[in-house]
């Protein structure tokens, strides 16, 4: 038999007061997700049900549809409500399509990626 302790029992009340409402998690390896919180446990393991990943590239973003969604507590950085009745993102935000914002992640790897290597190449140069 496992006990509570206070840690314990302030995360079951805090998240309680979510439940049946919108939320954004945020988890450890960057990702955004939305969804109404149906359930969770002691250990912040909790189901969103209409989950979507956001996924925002520069000025584009795109809602990826999930369904059902189980997160791994551990997983979870930040959860906070989302207010319905304000706009959620900025005007000058576009929405597009997966296949558009999959090639903007690509195109954005691939320039992080380019970035890294010219920073090694003028650190071997750099003769201090």
């Amino acid at each position: 038999m496992s006990w509570a302790g206070p840690e314990d029992i302030y995360l079951s009340t805090s998240l309680a007061s979510y439940l049946d409402k919108k939320l954004l998690v945020l988890l450890r390896d960057g990702r955004k997700l939305l969804g109404i919180l149906r359930s969770f446990d002691q250990f912040a393991n909790a189901v969103l049900e209409s989950a979507c990943e956001r996924v925002i590239v520069g000025d584009l973003y795109c809602d990826i549809p999930l369904g059902l969604y189980i997160i791994r507590g551990e997983n979870v950085v930040l959860i906070g409500e989302l207010d319905l009745e304000r706009e959620e993102l900025p005007p000058s935000m576009t929405r597009v399509s997966e296949a558009e914002i999959r090639r903007a992640q690509k195109a954005e790897r691939e320039a992080t990626d380019l970035k890294g290597t010219m920073r090694k190449r003028m650190e071997f140069l750099d003769l201090d």
